[in-house]
């Protein structure tokens, strides 16, 4: 169990998701949920976090407006006490504009270049929001949460690209870094600060112990 002086965020990244499987841009309207595999997936996270109770207290926990992040925090709240799904568009991945619902393909034929595609000032499309925007509105709301439950734990069932997000408003880790990451579907990232403390310690990345048989 978490000391309860300590403010801690723990990040869950969704169940591996339809759009992932069929290669199209989920965003708000398009996103149609998890896969089967993403159901397990999360299932096996529930079956974790029930046996372990290694995130309790839980105090509060929060989705995005996307499907499949809604849909990994109903499956797992349970393990978690039953608490109450807070939806916040803020935990949402980037917001593709007109590039909702469009195959990869599609996207890269009307939208975007290669060069458009590493450029993070470079928006997504019409009515989208580039990989600045975007980390800049995650990281803004993730710090937000942990100043509204100061010393409590604090569960975001989220994306990878929030995730990233959580490096550079809790880490100092530039948005032009020197590395790539890769954030595991279900798998728990942990930030956590000591009530007087001024830095924020990175517990754990991509923990996805509960995959190894799946």
């Amino acid at each position: 169990m978490a000391d309860t002086a300590d403010t801690r965020i723990v990040l869950i990244r969704h169940g591996e998701a339809n759009a992932a499987v069929e290669q199209f841009i989920g965003g708000h309207q398009s996103c149609t949920g998890l896969s089967e595999l993403g159901r397990r997936q999360a299932e096996a996270l529930h079956d974790r976090l029930a046996r372990t109770g290694e995130l309790a207290p839980v105090h509060a926990l929060y989705a995005s407006l996307m499907e499949r992040s809604v849909e990994t925090a109903r499956i797992i709240a349970p393990a978690l006490g039953e608490v109450e799904i807070r939806q916040d568009c803020g935990v949402c991945e980037i917001h593709p504009g007109d590039a909702e619902g469009l195959t990869w393909e599609q996207y890269r034929e009307q939208f975007a270049t290669e060069d458009d595609l590493r450029d993070p000032y470079v928006r997504w499309a019409p009515g989208g929001e580039s990989w600045a925007e975007f980390s800049t509105r995650a990281g803004t709301r993730l710090r937000e949460l942990t100043q509204e439950h100061v010393c409590k734990t604090v569960v975001v069932a989220c994306h990878g690209g929030v995730i990233e997000s959580s490096l550079i408003a809790f880490g100092r880790v530039p948005l032009h870094r020197g590395f790539a990451t890769y954030v595991q579907n279900t798998s728990l990232t942990e930030w956590r600060r000591a009530e007087h403390d001024r830095e924020w310690t990175l517990v754990r990345f991509n923990d996805a112990a509960h995959l190894a048989d799946l």
